[in-house]
């Protein structure tokens, strides 16, 4: 059954009409931007697609903790500004990080189940594998990322995954990612790759080797610091067929899903991979990080204006790191875009276009001045974000990552003296006389050092 206007006049009841009148479901009203379609469930025409859609045979929207149809349109967006075969969206970043792991942990049936990753990643995502995945009997071995040989080493025929960031958050490390996904792909284990600090503007990384892409879409994405938002995107480029014992859930029949076989059922040519439908059907239908279609609506504006954001807040960035190098209150800036910088020619040669927007550096001082630096800072907004059209500014080892151990900040390349800085919109000249007055106030700890020990 359609529902139809129902004339002011209409025998109908009030409650009846007030209820179904005015509105004719599945009708186009001609808008220019993306609707939002908030509606918790949908209509199906009969019985026979309600029940084809819920056995997943046919696509289509269900109830909206699984997918949406504005939240459609962002998935569809970004999978295609990274080179993906499909995508879904969810309520976070961290939530697109838990999911596309969780699925693969999945995809394989029971454990035991393994994790190798690089242990210069965001805060968060560190105490989700060595706290939370721990306390699922999930094992994670954290690497460095710039050591390209360690992670054929550590990988195991229980490793369901591969994780590292393209632009490490916070320091700003650059992996290969081509060497490492030729190492993870010849033991038969994908590659995530969180790409939040790239984005597709600056780096795809499904062109590098990786299979699966994140982003926290609350960052650059939406631009504006207003929505929370994650979207995993699908490469459709790992085959789990080719050990399907490894792969069970995806490549034999699931009993959960009336004996689909995911790997002979979806092919990924209408967006739907064996993953994605795995992660969407299992993972975001069971704990249910649903991103609101208002909120998908708000990245997807944002997302209208990323390259024009990213190419100045990009080249602001790098303008503001050397400045920084050549003060006597900085000790290093962490910036490979700084031709003396040691991973210079690995990060141009992987992102030619720059490395975005954020940068850390370590003051010359003591510690107890550098809340009295941050403090002294105008145009900075103390603030745990990054990607805003805003300068934030943050202190890493007792904000973003403050659950780690001394062990682990060091791992991550973080000391108490590092200060992370995520450039905006502003004139750089603006923000660059600001840094200049919050440096003023800095008591340099001893003379300046040579080119080499300031940077890394």
């Amino acid at each position: 059954m359609t529902h139809s206007t129902i004339p002011p006049d209409s025998a109908e009841g009030f409650a009846t009409r007030q209820i179904h009148a005015g509105f004719t479901s599945g009708v186009s009203q001609n808008t220019l931007t993306v609707p939002i379609y908030q509606s918790v469930a949908y209509e199906f025409p009969d019985f026979a697609a309600a029940r084809d859609t819920f056995a997943l045979t046919k696509p289509g929207n269900i109830y909206s903790r699984n997918g949406n149809p504005t939240n459609a349109v962002l998935e569809r967006r970004v999978s295609d500004l990274e080179g993906g075969a499909g995508a879904v969206a969810v309520g976070s970043g961290q939530a697109a990080v838990a999911i596309a792991l969780l699925t693969l942990v999945a995809a394989a049936g029971q454990g035991p189940h393994h994790i190798v990753a690089s242990n210069k990643l965001y805060g968060g995502t560190s105490d989700l594998l060595a706290d939370t995945f721990a306390d699922l009997g999930i094992e994670v071995t954290f690497l460095d990322p710039l050591d390209s040989h360690a992670w054929s080493a550590a990988l195991r025929d229980t490793t369901r995954a591969v994780f590292l960031e393209a632009i490490g958050n916070p320091v700003l490390t650059v992996p290969d990612i081509s060497a490492i996904a030729e190492a993870a792909h010849a033991a038969g284990v994908p590659v995530v790759v969180d790409s939040t600090m790239a984005t597709p503007v600056l780096l795809r990384p499904i062109e590098h080797g990786a299979d699966i892409v994140v982003h926290s879409a609350t960052k650059y994405l939406g631009g504006h610091g207003a929505t929370v938002a994650g979207v995993i995107v699908d490469g459709g480029t790992f085959d789990f067929t080719a050990r399907p014992e490894r792969w069970r859930r995806l490549t034999q029949p699931f009993h959960r899903f009336g004996g689909l076989v995911f790997t002979d059922e979806f092919d990924g040519s209408d967006g739907r991979t064996p993953f994605l439908v795995l992660a969407r059907a299992k993972g975001v239908h069971d704990f249910g990080p649903t991103l609101s279609p208002s909120s998908a609506s708000q990245i997807l504006l944002g997302i209208e204006t990323l390259d024009l954001r990213v190419r100045r807040q990009t080249a602001s960035a790098l303008e503001l790191a050397r400045f920084l190098s050549a003060q006597p209150q900085v000790a290093r800036v962490h910036h490979p875009g700084l031709t003396d910088h040691p991973e210079h020619e690995l990060a141009t040669r992987l992102s030619p276009e720059g490395l975005g927007s954020v940068f850390s550096f370590d003051l010359a001082a003591r510690p107890d001045e550098v809340g009295p630096f941050i403090d002294s800072l105008e145009l900075f907004t103390l603030a745990a974000n990054i990607g805003d059209v805003r300068s934030l500014v943050v202190h890493p080892a007792t904000m973003t990552h403050s659950r780690l151990d001394d062990a682990g900040r060091a791992d991550a390349g973080i000391s108490s003296l590092t200060v992370r800085l995520s450039i905006g919109l502003e004139e750089p000249a603006d923000l660059r006389d600001d840094l200049a007055r919050a440096l003023s106030t800095v008591t340099v700890l001893d003379a300046p050092r040579a080119a080499e020990d300031r940077f890394r």
